[in-house]
């Protein structure tokens, strides 16, 4: 069985880096390592990184010959203080992590463009050093401090404000189906799409539908997801959907109007240890500092009101 199961995989088409990971014996880190130093060609599928399953048995051949100078697991063992991940799809997170290399010359910042409840069960699984979240909580009408309260239990850490966000409907130019509540998701005559379960907009979309009782069976397109901002706004643009949910900056990315439900609060968890103690503190400079505002004000559309900010901690 395993001889079968190691003949399909050379005809497997393409890899994840969890994929690829799990046939190295190495952790996904090391993976987004071998990637940004060149030594593992990689593509994208949307916001997936892939891996071709004929460079990986490339790599794993030259590995075996000696072609590449040392081996996964060294690089495991050797990976230091200096690599650190930060996961989300807000676009000032690749502001973020060009600013921290410059303020850290040694690091290493990669990028992981997952959901927030995906990242954060990641991260209390040992994956992940910076990760954004905005999770909104009915219950108490917050965002993400429940969550990191139930998920990272016994694991101190901080979170930080990164900024604040508009986040609404995109709908068609000139909004010709009258779309402004939740409640207009369950008109048979409108077709909504969805983002993926682990996101931070798929559990607002959720989270809404429970406070309002609104029955999901009900709602046209409830199961089609996409998987980042774009694609949602993309499917809206093309007119293969009427609505779908996301942040205000990808609508003016593509042709599509936008109808604010609510601001969300967008913030950073690090986990705190020896490993991170330089990492928490940069970060905190680099957020209040005069430049990255003067930054994010040049974009437009965000609130800095507590950019910077501590808002809650493990100790």
């Amino acid at each position: 069985m395993k001889k079968e199961s190691e003949e399909s995989s050379m005809d497997h088409h393409s890899y994840t880096t969890e994929e690829v990971a799990k046939r190295l014996k190495v952790s996904k880190l090391t993976v987004y390592d071998l990637i940004k130093k060149g030594e593992l060609p990689s593509y994208r599928i949307g916001r997936q990184m892939r891996i071709d399953a004929t460079d990986l048995e490339q790599y794993i051949k030259q590995m075996k010959t000696g072609k590449i100078k040392g081996t996964p697991v060294k690089s495991e063992d050797s990976r230091g203080l200096d690599t650190f991940i930060i996961s989300g799809q807000e676009l000032t997170l690749d502001m973020l992590a060009k600013r921290i290399e410059n303020r850290l010359p040694s690091s290493n910042v990669l990028r992981a463009y997952q959901g927030s409840l995906t990242s954060l069960v990641k991260m209390y699984q040992g994956e992940g050093s910076i990760v954004s979240l905005h999770l909104f909580d009915g219950e108490t009408g917050t965002y993400n401090v429940p969550y990191v309260k139930r998920i990272l239990v016994g694991q101190p850490c901080t979170m930080i404000n990164l900024l604040a966000r508009n986040v609404g409907f995109y709908v068609q130019k000139g909004n010709p189906k009258n779309i402004k509540t939740w409640d207009d998701l369950s008109q048979s005559s409108i077709r909504f799409v969805n983002r993926e379960k682990g996101s931070g907009i798929r559990v607002l979309v959720d989270e809404q539908l429970r406070i309002q009782n609104l029955n999901k069976e009900r709602i046209s397109g409830y199961e089609w997801e996409e998987s980042n901002h774009l694609g949602v706004a993309t499917q809206v643009a093309n007119g293969k959907a009427d609505v779908g949910v996301g942040s205000e900056k990808f609508s003016q990315i593509v042709n599509v109007d936008f109808v604010p439900i609510m601001k969300e609060q967008y913030d950073l968890v690090i986990l705190k240890n020896k490993e991170n103690e330089e990492l928490i503190e940069v970060v905190k400079g680099i957020l209040q500092s005069e430049e990255f505002h003067n930054e994010l004000k040049a974009i437009g559309g965000y609130d800095m009101t507590k950019t910077g900010q501590i808002i809650y901690e493990i100790k």
